[in-house]
């Protein structure tokens, strides 16, 4: 069995309580790797001033070894800041507004890019397969090809492909892609994504696609397939169990009496669309007065990305409008919104979700969207909650029993809240079922062994 190489921006640590707190894909990923043998190599998540600093920490725990090397200061304000999460993030998720364009940080990313390469090119044996993850490493195979690695090299993006309009306001957006052609298999979160994609490759650089997923450019060969990644079903399911007894999620039942829970749970970003999502609950004790004291929006909201651009101006909005609807219906005994800005483990929010009869999932853009299948997972069976899901989340593509809303209108979202939690039990015992069974069999190891498999066939 060929060892597997994974790459991706942050290594979460061989330590179990780090890896509780990825959320699960740094489960599935460890689980892949000890399935096969192999690395972990990225970011050490450690900026130095100067490059005398940066050494290759390597450690081995279980099989698996991990390398991680810190970035220098210059390195880490324009690779990851600027052009990861300042260029590409907001880019990839439609808001060309808030995207900033320099040579500078493009000249950073690639230099980063060729720095990793350059790093992790000694540990790498021939029979090696190599999985990188996400944006910011899209040139890395191209940097390794120059170094003749003939390994199996395969990509897979975790946040949306745009629409080929969006992608040509990118400067070098052809010299991107062309490096990102170099991987053997790239993999994707949605079959709408693919579309976007193959136009560009059709449109732009006059490829030639076939109905395998094949692409042909300049006499290279990609296959490009899309993987919906998932959760690690079994634990949600069972940490949902175990939540019952926890005295924090009791509390929680405790203090809403009879007050249906709508939750939110997003980390702290524009693309979550959580100003639109106030607004909506606001509308819906506007227009629908019977759900005042009968209902509570709890948003979870921890923040990312702090030292980024806009994100400051986003928080302050958000603790504004949650203030305002507080100010506007609170009673002496009823809160309406509880924005919560921090953040609560795995265990906890299986219990809250639990606790939910509406879980409120509304990105104005997302690759997939694992709240909305942890909150599916983490129903009683007896009594399921409704999943109001975006149709802009790449979940949507899968979660069929959930009500999908168009998340820029906050008057129909308000409309389909009413429906929510007036849906029957027998509405939503069908509804949950589906999505259920869907998680259930399409889980996160499921995920990861279909792209190891296609990989290994290319």
């Amino acid at each position: 069995m060929n060892r597997l190489v994974v790459i991706s921006n942050r290594v979460f640590s061989p330590n179990s309580k780090d890896q509780e707190a990825s959320g699960g894909l740094g489960v599935g990923l460890l689980e892949a790797l000890s399935s096969h043998g192999g690395s972990w190599l990225g970011w050490s998540g450690e900026v130095v001033e100067n490059s005398s600093e940066q050494t290759l920490n390597l450690q081995e725990k279980a099989g698996v070894t991990y390398a991680t090397i810190s970035l220098e200061k210059s390195d880490y304000d324009g690779f990851y800041n600027l052009y990861s999460n300042g260029t590409l993030w907001p880019l990839f998720h439609y808001r060309l507004d808030l995207v900033q364009f320099s040579d500078e940080s493009y000249h950073s990313y690639r230099k980063v890019n060729k720095f990793f390469a350059e790093q992790f090119y000694s540990i790498l044996k021939s029979d090696d397969l190599v999985w990188v993850h996400d944006y910011h490493f899209i040139p890395l195979a191209s940097e390794l090809r120059k170094k003749r690695c003939s390994q199996k090299m395969g990509f897979f993006l975790h946040v949306p492909w745009p629409a080929r309009e969006v992608f040509l306001a990118l400067p070098n957006h052809r010299e991107l892609v062309e490096s990102l052609l170099e991987y053997d298999l790239i993999g994707f979160q949605t079959k709408g994504h693919i579309i976007a994609f193959m136009d560009y490759i059709v449109t732009e650089l006059g490829g030639v696609v076939d109905s395998d997923g094949l692409i042909y450019v300049n006499g290279k060969r990609t296959k490009v397939k899309h993987f919906p990644i998932s959760i690690d079903f079994k634990k949600f399911v069972s940490l949902s169990d175990e939540s019952k007894q926890s005295k924090t999620v009791q509390r929680l039942s405790k203090s809403l009496e009879d007050s249906k829970l709508i939750l939110g749970v997003d980390r702290l970003d524009y693309s979550k669309g959580l100003l639109n999502r106030l607004h909506s609950y606001e509308l819906l004790l506007q227009r629908y007065p019977k759900h005042k004291r009968f209902s509570t929006f709890m948003q979870i909201a921890p923040t990312s990305r702090s030292d980024a651009l806009h994100y400051g101006d986003m928080r302050r909005a958000i603790e504004t409008k949650a203030g305002h609807i507080n100010g506007l219906y609170s009673d002496f005994d009823w809160v309406p919104v509880r924005y919560l800005n921090k953040a609560f483990n795995r265990r906890i929010l299986a219990g809250f979700f639990r606790q939910s009869r509406v879980g409120l999932v509304t990105p104005f853009r997302d690759g997939m969207n694992l709240v909305a299948k942890e909150f599916v997972a983490a129903q009683s069976v007896e009594d399921p909650g409704v999943l109001v899901l975006s149709r802009f989340a790449g979940a949507a593509e899968e979660m069929l029993g959930a009500l999908q809303v168009n998340p820029y209108d906050p008057v129909s979202i308000s409309t389909v809240l009413n429906e929510a939690l007036e849906m029957s039990l027998k509405e939503r015992r069908y509804r949950w079922v589906r999505m259920y069974e869907q998680i259930e069999a399409n889980d996160l190891t499921r995920w990861w062994q279909n792209f190891i498999s296609e990989l290994n066939k290319t």
